[in-house]
């Protein structure tokens, strides 16, 4: 009698606040045996800090997922292609399995490279969609994104180039900024368009930093800064 392989399911988890994760999300967590959860080098795991601040954990297995930040593909592809084999062993034991992502699954996710891994291995995926991050600092800025005629480009503040990115016509989100913020408030200033941008750091989480002006940012900025830039 062949044995049910488990489930694989990617869970956003909204960027911070916990009022914001579904109902689905909720639900699908609650059904999943074992939740796979990314940790820093520092051991945090912001996803389930989120997840636990919103819902009981108790009986679930915790499967802590660790992923390098290094530019190297193959350093990449061997960091992915682990944290899928940790999560295909509990899959062949038939035990569903939900991943957490910080805002939407779908939007700069880890999930989508495991999913292709584990997809091609003969697993089913599930994807259970989130608030994305750049949704909730614009209602965070108490601003609209678009208009009916205007275009939205999110870009991830961590590469391309700055310049043509801020080029681009409508409203422009900057992701994961970061340590790239002061490259893009100078690049700012150069093209006038300082005074129609703000940023939302940590949205959501206990850390939260709003600044409407962006020549008084702090140097210590973190990793989950987003810039909105508004034409």
């Amino acid at each position: 009698m062949e044995v049910r392989k488990g489930v694989f399911y990617g869970v956003g988890v909204g960027p911070g606040d916990p009022e914001l994760l579904t109902l689905k999300a909720l639900r699908t967590l609650e059904c999943c045996p074992v939740i796979a959860a990314p940790r820093t080098k520092s051991g945090e795991t912001l996803a389930l800090d989120i997840v636990r601040r919103a819902m009981p954990l108790e009986g679930k297995t915790i499967l802590p997922l660790e992923f390098t930040m290094s530019r190297d593909p193959a350093v990449l592809r061997a960091s992915r292609l682990r944290a899928a084999e940790a999560i295909a062993a509990h899959l062949a034991a038939g035990l569903d399995t939900a991943m957490l992502n910080l805002g939407d699954v779908s939007i700069y996710a880890t999930f989508g490279y495991l999913m292709d891994i584990l997809a091609g291995e003969g697993y089913e995926a599930v994807m259970v969609p989130g608030v994305p991050s750049f949704c909730a600092v614009a209602a965070r800025l108490g601003t609209s994104l678009t208009t009916v005629s205007s275009s939205l480009h999110i870009l991830p503040g961590f590469g391309g180039s700055l310049e043509e990115q801020l080029s681009l016509p409508g409203t422009k989100v900057l992701m994961k900024s970061g340590r790239q913020l002061p490259r893009a408030v100078e690049t700012l200033r150069q093209k006038g368009l300082l005074e129609q941008a703000a940023m939302v750091r940590d949205c959501g989480l206990p850390t939260e930093e709003v600044c409407r002006d962006l020549t008084q940012l702090r140097p210590d900025t973190g990793y989950f800064a987003t810039v909105i830039v508004k034409e």
